[in-house]
């Protein structure tokens, strides 16, 4: 199987280092070029055609967001995951309003690099070798298919479906803490997110006691 071309798009020198060195990390990928800026990085994108763009939000010369949209007004194919600081609802929206097919928030662990890399190559190939597709399949590609509104205060709508799709991607039971080192998050901030799910019926939680102390808690997604 050919390794997918990645193309990565990030003005901090420091921060370029790290990201190509997480994905030297990783079989299956090849990093076929880079770039500070915008410009520059859409005429390389023209000739190399990658499978995955790897895009910083703030950008010398232009946006992501306007290079994420410069890009589907020229019908370029690649697939984009934003990997940036920005963490404003709106320009995560837009984000992936535009297509982006996962959403970093720096700083982010090694394994959560990998967990998005690793994801979106299981749905390429995918999408790729075979004509038709299962439910659970489209799914897994744009995000759960059931969304919750009217979220309570202190609740966000991307986190709580980082840590759904996080869950809902795992054959077995996982406790909060080990969920957080799946998906980068503080323990504490998924155990909340994962309560609320229990309470709302998407969540099953599975008591298992031990010997001493209070028994722990193993969540999984109600099917």
């Amino acid at each position: 199987m050919d390794k997918l071309t990645v193309y990565i798009i990030e003005d901090d020198p420091m921060v370029l280092e790290v990201n190509k060195g997480f994905l030297q990390r990783l079989d299956g990928f090849k990093l076929v070029g880079e770039a500070a800026e915008g410009k520059p990085a859409i005429e390389d994108i023209h000739k190399l055609q990658p499978d995955l763009i790897l895009l910083d939000m703030y950008l010398p010369d232009m946006s992501g967001l306007e290079l994420l949209r410069e890009l589907r007004l020229e019908n370029i194919s690649s697939d984009v995951i934003m990997i940036t600081a920005a963490r404003d609802a709106v320009t995560i929206r837009e984000a992936l309003r535009f297509g982006a097919v996962d959403y970093l928030v720096k700083p982010f662990r090694f394994e959560r690099f990998q967990e998005a890399l690793q994801k979106f190559s299981k749905n390429y190939w995918k999408f790729n070798t075979i004509d038709k597709l299962k439910q659970e399949d489209i799914d897994l590609w744009i995000g759960s298919a059931e969304k919750i509104s009217a979220l309570p205060k202190g609740l966000n709508e991307f986190t709580l479906e980082q840590i759904f799709v996080g869950l809902k991607n795992e054959e077995h039971p996982l406790t909060a803490e080990q969920l957080a080192q799946k998906v980068g998050m503080a323990r504490v901030t998924v155990r909340k997110y994962l309560d609320y799910l229990s309470v709302n019926g998407k969540v099953h939680i599975e008591l298992q006691y031990g010997n001493i102390g209070r028994p722990t808690r193993y969540y999984s997604i109600k099917h």
